[in-house]
């Protein structure tokens, strides 16, 4: 546990599906850029739908420090624009797979760090940490997911779980990362017919629990609107938290909504 220290503070905004903006340290990065309007996506025989548009104009986000890829192989994590729009970052991490296909990005192997200058001299290191994007043994199909974590000296953590459906993985997680202060979870029990509808990424209940085994300070679903195939939205995922009676953490952003994160709660 750590002792209660004044950190600095950190904001997040919802541009829509999984694509956030975090600043933290005086920097900026984005999470899983998808900027397309909405439309339709043949992908392998299936069609995934896009419903809403990006509350954000890519051309307005200004300068990134780096890009938070948590996979490159499915278009509701990255899609078109998204791709054309992360040719202009300098700095993208994401998976091996993705590494090995995507020019100049950078693989960040579970729980390997960097380290990266922020404007005051002063070190924000981000981690890649596990995800699995479904039930056990089908990484076959789904391809390889990894989340992150920001932290550095008086700043917050902040954990992004990428496309993640497993409390065991949630678990590892915490036990490396004690005190994480924000969790942006990627929920929405998304489903496919490939995997006999099982959950892709969190379902609201797994959500609640995720936040308990982390005992973030604050939670920022993510990943639950916006696309067809996404299953549990805004009502269930309150009612999750109210029912494990977490609701005083939980902030659920409309696309576009920013919040400023104060480390203010006391563990």
């Amino acid at each position: 546990m750590r002792m209660h220290m004044d950190l600095e503070e950190a904001s997040v905004q919802l541009v829509g599906g999984p694509t956030t903006i975090i600043e933290s340290g005086g920097l900026r990065f984005v999470t899983d850029p998808t900027f397309d309007p909405p439309t339709t996506y043949d992908v392998g025989g299936r069609t995934l739908t896009k419903t809403t548009s990006p509350s954000v104009n890519p051309e307005s986000i200004g300068a990134v420090d780096a890009v938070l890829l948590s996979h490159h192989q499915h278009v509701d994590n990255l899609d078109t624009k998204g791709r054309d729009w992360m040719t202009g970052v300098q700095t993208i991490f994401t998976t091996t797979e993705a590494a090995d296909r995507i020019p100049g990005v950078v693989a960040l192997p579970n729980w390997n760090s960097v380290n990266i200058t922020r404007p005051n001299g002063e070190v924000l290191k981000v981690t890649g940490v596990p995800a699995q994007h479904g039930p056990d043994n089908t990484q076959h199909l789904v391809g390889e997911v990894t989340g992150f974590v920001i932290s550095g000296e008086g700043l917050q953590t902040i954990y992004v779980s990428g496309d993640n459906a497993s409390l065991s993985v949630v678990r590892t997680i915490a036990d490396r990362f004690p005190s994480v202060d924000v969790a942006i979870l990627f929920c929405g029990a998304a489903q496919t017919p490939l995997l006999e509808n099982r959950n892709l990424t969190l379902g609201s209940e797994d959500a609640a629990k995720a936040a308990q085994i982390l005992q973030a300070r604050r939670v920022i679903p993510v990943h639950y609107e916006g696309w067809a195939h996404y299953t549990e939205g805004t009502e269930s995922i309150r009612f999750a938290f109210e029912k494990m009676g977490i609701e005083n953490c939980l902030h659920l952003l409309k696309p576009g909504e920013r919040v400023n994160l104060f480390h203010e709660i006391p563990r």
